[in-house]
């Protein structure tokens, strides 16, 4: 009974506790030192530092075996194309959507507070230059639906490639609207968290610029981009020196350094020169070969490549025989920078763009322009004659003028391998060669293929994008290069 009497006694207590136990309860739950918010310099600094570090890394290892800058020597599927088993890297899909929503939660930002204000022409030129990315690999992507979860949109469809680039709101659309944040801010807050410019906004408006050609030379085969283009030329405000280049450094140590710097030395040495590096910079007698590679170790002085995407399992590979690549993304990595938009890679657009006769300029001279602006880019003395050599002197001795842009393009852009391959499939320059051991029939693949993710968790609307690429397929070329 005395027992019966203490339970009854202590339940009517903590009863009698109960509504304590509510008071502050969210207070008492909230971990004080977890930020809720970020201030829009952190934001900024994690975009355009993620996207960088990150895209440098894959560019290595994924970008630059569709590139064909480098060959893998180890059982890689995806250097043999198939693009469906990325392994070391081969699914930039995530980080740039995370990026987009980190971004666009920076644009909200600017948009909402005047004290942010700054930040709203850098905010779009990002969203131009992240969703460019994504599309060029990927072709249909989510796009206007996307990055809306908050709202409920949690399956979003995709949008054509054709407009992200041309519909408001698109591509094209945000550069000119952040121009015009740029040049139309008139507060007093710095550009903090600006690694690329140090909170110069002048050096951003030129930047969306060259981005503006570039972008508008991509899609030149399906829009009629010849006013804008000279539009752009003749106002002259775009990348045309080193020192203005879209680029941050590497440091030697952590946590601003090259992945790959530090990377395993099993890891590092599975990636080696590729035929077509060896045959292109053998053949032009380029010195910035000793730049990005090393000379074999059994034969010192001598520069191997080896045709991609081998049979690992049906061919011996012996390291010593082949090229390495250069002490630039290893010993000296502080030396590279993770690459957004660049004076030489701008010339090589323009001498296009002139020989193509969208432009009034010289595509010599901003041919000749953008491999001087490469080789001091790449911190290599420019030979006397290298200009003048037989496959080099434009449009001279049979050589094609846009195979010679496209090819001094791809040269230029080793730390950026991704490119290499988009413009190959838009001109088919350089030549890629047919790899060793296909698991794609032979043929060059010519879009990344959508996730399996995407068929999971936005089955829906993937099937619909499926559907309108040959079933994801890897060989349906994007708009533009249609």
């Amino acid at each position: 009974m005395k027992r019966k009497l203490y339970s009854l006694l202590l339940l009517a207590a903590l009863v009698g506790l109960l509504p304590a136990c509510t008071d502050n309860f969210e207070e008492i739950n909230t971990n004080p030192n977890a930020p809720v918010d970020v201030q829009p310099s952190l934001l900024l600094r994690k975009i355009i530092f993620d996207y960088g570090e990150q895209m440098s890394y894959e560019a290595f290892v994924a970008g630059n075996l569709l590139g064909q800058y480098f060959t893998a020597i180890d059982f890689n599927l995806f250097d043999r194309h198939s693009l469906s088993e990325p392994q070391y890297g081969g699914n930039p899909w995530p980080f740039l959507y995370s990026n987009l929503r980190d971004n666009e939660i920076l644009l909200q930002k600017a948009r909402s507070n005047p004290a942010f204000g700054v930040y709203e022409g850098p905010a779009l030129i990002m969203k131009a230059y992240l969703a460019a990315t994504l599309t060029d690999l990927y072709g249909d992507v989510p796009y206007s639906q996307a990055l809306q979860g908050k709202a409920g949109v949690i399956t979003p469809a995709y949008d054509t490639q054709e407009s992200i680039y041309t519909a408001p709101g698109g591509i094209l659309d945000n550069l000119d609207n952040g121009i015009a944040s740029i040049n139309g801010y008139t507060g007093t807050t710095a550009l903090d968290g600006d690694v690329l410019y140090g909170g110069n906004r002048s050096k951003w408006v030129q930047f969306a610029n060259s981005l503006k050609i570039k972008y508008l030379m991509r899609i030149s085969r399906k829009v009629n981009v010849q006013a804008a283009l000279q539009r752009v030329v003749t106002e002259g405000n775009y990348i045309q020196a080193n020192a203005d280049n879209a680029a941050f450094r590497f440091s030697l140590s952590q946590p601003n350094n090259f992945r790959m710097a530090t990377a395993r030395i099993g890891d590092y040495n599975l990636f080696i020169m590729s035929k077509t590096s060896e045959e292109l910079l053998t053949g032009l007698s380029d010195p910035r070969i000793a730049t990005y590679f090393r000379p074999t170790a059994a034969n010192p002085g001598t520069y191997r490549g080896l045709l991609n995407g081998p049979d690992a399992s049906r061919l011996s590979i012996s390291v010593a025989d082949y090229s390495l690549t250069g002490t630039i993304f290893r010993e000296n990595s502080d030396r590279l920078s993770a690459n957004y938009m660049t004076a030489a890679e701008t010339s090589f657009w323009l001498a296009e763009a002139a020989e193509r006769n969208l432009i009034s300029a010289s595509a010599r001279t901003l041919y000749e322009q953008g491999i001087t602006q490469s080789f001091d880019y790449w911190g290599t003395v420019l030979p006397t004659g290298y200009l003048t050599g037989s496959r080099v002197a434009y449009g001279q001795n049979g050589q094609n003028p846009i195979e010679q842009i496209l090819t001094q393009k791809w040269l230029h852009n080793i730390n950026n391998g991704y490119e290499g391959w988009t413009e190959y499939r838009r001109t088919g320059f350089p030549r890629l060669k047919t790899v060793s051991a296909s698991l794609n029939n032979g043929l060059v693949p010519v879009r990344m293929p959508y996730p399996a993710t995407e068929s999971a968790l936005n089955a829906a609307q993937y099937n619909i994008a499926a559907a309108n690429t040959q079933n994801n397929s890897i060989n349906a070329p994007v708009w533009w290069a249609r």
